[in-house]
């Protein structure tokens, strides 16, 4: 995993957690995002997740990694947030969400490449993909962990990254095909 220089100092333990946020703000909300497709949805899940942070840094338990723990953390706040009644209440009521660009901190050559037709319709694919699915292609694919690092924060075998990651690519593969 990559690694926030950011070390809990007792005597600066406001700006020192400030940093952390700060340095960690972005990467969380796109988590969110991927995993949770409405832009609004993300934005709560990631202010809870640092709600969470601050909550921990004040506590006395020491964590070796904080960009690992923020990682599994949101992970599991967006989990929590598709299992609540709201949210299956929400996409039972025939709002879909309209995601017309990828998120990402600088636009890359795939991005200026597509259409906005051919982001809709990736991103559809997208969201079809099994949540399961999804997990894994954003922490393996865009956040660059490791196969025994994402078993680790989902809590599954590395087989079973390796399989969900192959199901999810050949279905994004199609989406790309169809586009041709």
């Amino acid at each position: 995993m990559h690694s926030t220089a950011v070390a809990k100092d007792s005597t600066l333990p406001d700006a020192a957690c400030e940093a952390l946020c700060r340095a960690q703000y972005s990467r969380v909300l796109q988590l969110c995002r991927f995993l949770l497709v409405d832009r609004a949805e993300a934005e709560e899940t990631a202010q809870d997740v640092f709600l969470k942070l601050v909550r921990q840094w004040q506590g006395d338990v020491q964590i070796l990694s904080w960009e690992a723990w923020l990682t599994r953390v949101t992970v599991n706040a967006c989990r929590d947030r598709q299992r609540s009644a709201w949210w299956k209440w929400w996409r039972r009521g025939g709002r879909a969400a309209q995601e017309l660009e990828l998120p990402s901190l600088q636009p890359n050559p795939e991005e200026h490449a597509l259409s906005r037709e051919q982001q809709q319709h990736v991103w559809l694919r997208f969201r079809a993909l099994s949540s399961r699915q999804r997990e894994v292609f954003v922490l393996r694919r865009l956040e660059g962990l490791s196969s025994e690092e994402v078993a680790a924060v989902l809590g599954l075998s590395s087989g079973s990254v390796k399989r969900h990651l192959f199901l999810a690519l050949r279905h994004l593969q199609k989406a790309l095909g169809d586009l041709s």
